[in-house]
């Protein structure tokens, strides 16, 4: 008797992603409406970090450790780098350059290069990070097309009518975007612990 199983695997395209829980509710949830801030106009995500026990110097001294280790991080483009190191008034802002891979399947490789800044203002205590003037270049070997996050990954462009369903076209980069937002949160609050 011949017995055939089949194995199916699934594997995330960006080591920072964490895989989805299975449930009853709507796995897009956490991308719908009000999942991308705008403000004055501009996408911005903004969060504070807390640093407990921490003063300003030591804030921004792991701060700037970190942002330096993302320009090297995989999917990193060389143009990543620091922009600007203000010890004394505790900024930095970080310029990266990176692939956000949609699929990567044999004989199929969807991604976009995403570009971004990080602001980080150190406090006693406490980081703020914002994310903020992110751009798509997608399609560059074929068919160049840049977005920019305000026009394709808002409300207004990202969702559907019904505000319940991600978009078909650019909904994947407003899925990424904020999958990637969240990591980064996650490993500088840990690493601010």
């Amino acid at each position: 008797m011949l017995m055939l199983l089949t194995i199916t695997a699934t594997a995330q395209d960006n080591t920072w992603e964490q895989p989805q829980a299975n449930s009853t509710e709507n796995p897009d949830q956490k991308y719908l409406a009000g999942a991308v801030p705008e403000v004055n106009g501009h996408v911005v995500f903004e969060a504070v970090l807390p640093a407990p026990g921490k003063t300003a110097a030591e804030v921004y001294s792991i701060m700037h450790s970190q942002l330096a280790a993302l320009t090297k991080e995989p999917g990193q483009f060389e143009q990543s780098r620091l922009a600007l190191e203000d010890a004394e008034g505790g900024h930095l802002v970080g310029s990266y350059q990176e692939w956000l891979v949609f699929k990567n399947k044999p004989l199929v490789l969807d991604r976009t290069r995403m570009l971004y800044h990080l602001f980080v203002d150190c406090a006693d205590g406490q980081a703020t990070l914002r994310m903020t003037r992110i751009t798509y270049l997608y399609d560059e070997e074929r068919e160049p097309q840049t977005y920019y996050a305000e026009e394709w990954i808002t409300d207004k462009y990202g969702l559907n009518k019904k505000k319940d369903k991600l978009s078909r076209v650019s909904g994947k980069f407003r899925r990424k975007t904020i999958d990637r937002k969240d990591y980064l949160i996650r490993k500088f609050t840990e690493a601010l612990r």
